[in-house]
């Protein structure tokens, strides 16, 4: 399927969904307080962004997720890097991060508040605690999955460890890693806006939970609208570095 026909197909869905959208509305079966008219939804998204604070909010809950994205992105890396190689750490660091693992990232919220404060920085933390794990075991699978036939020529020739993560460890877990990659920008912009909320923050988290306590459904529902489109930019950028990083296959 060609670009242009799966862009013809995602906004025949859209407008599908706009068109369901409308007739819920106009018939009444949910009250206009809980869910506004698409129409209502979209004069409050061109408010915010051009008299109100929406893009603001927006920069910050973007930057937020981004930080935190590639701090764990960085951490993930190098920390799954290590232990693809190095099959004693594994044994020593392994059962500490499956005891860390399933820890909501929430919970770590009270600790993170304790060593930072309620600060931006804490925020990042939290986000960067979340989104670490789908690119760490997706880095550890990338570097255990490598081709023990490869594995015995960098034997042969004399590679170090450095070398062989960067010769052949490192491009095999190429797929991998932007796939745990992509997983974990999700996990950030869901952190990034839990986190708002939790914290009092600025940003579209603290703005939808404010418009949802004033029953101001439009603002909300524009807030909404504003997070997937960061969602769906995010992956298209996402995507387009993934298919130039893997052009070789």
């Amino acid at each position: 399927m060609s670009v242009a026909s799966r862009s013809l197909h995602a906004l025949a869905g859209l407008f599908l969904l706009g068109l369901l959208w409308h007739a819920v509305t106009v018939t009444g079966l949910v009250g206009k307080i809980y869910l506004p008219t698409p129409r209502a939804a979209a004069e409050a998204l061109v408010w915010g962004f051009r008299e109100g604070e929406l893009a603001d909010q927006t920069m910050q809950t973007t930057l937020r997720m981004l930080w935190g994205w590639l701090l764990a992105s960085l951490i993930a890396i190098i920390l799954g890097a290590t232990l693809g190689v190095w099959s004693q750490g594994r044994v020593y660091v392994g059962p500490l991060l499956e005891f860390i693992r399933p820890l909501p990232a929430s919970a770590v919220v009270p600790v993170a508040i304790v060593f930072f404060g309620l600060t931006p920085a804490m925020v990042i933390g939290v986000v960067a605690f979340g989104s670490l794990w789908p690119t760490l075991l997706a880095t550890v699978h990338g570097f255990a999955t490598v081709e023990p036939r490869l594995k015995e020529v960098a034997h042969v020739l004399g590679l170090g460890k450095l070398s062989f993560v960067m010769k052949v460890g490192l491009p095999n877990a190429v797929p991998d890693i932007v796939s745990g990659m992509k997983l974990s920008m999700t996990v950030a912009l869901i952190l990034s806006i839990v986190g708002e909320m939790l914290t009092g923050q600025p940003g579209l988290g603290t703005a939808i939970l404010l418009a949802g306590r004033a029953f101001q459904s439009a603002d909300l529902f524009a807030g909404i609208v504003v997070l997937g489109l960061i969602g769906l930019v995010s992956n298209s950028v996402l995507q387009r570095c993934e298919n130039y990083l893997l052009r070789w296959r």
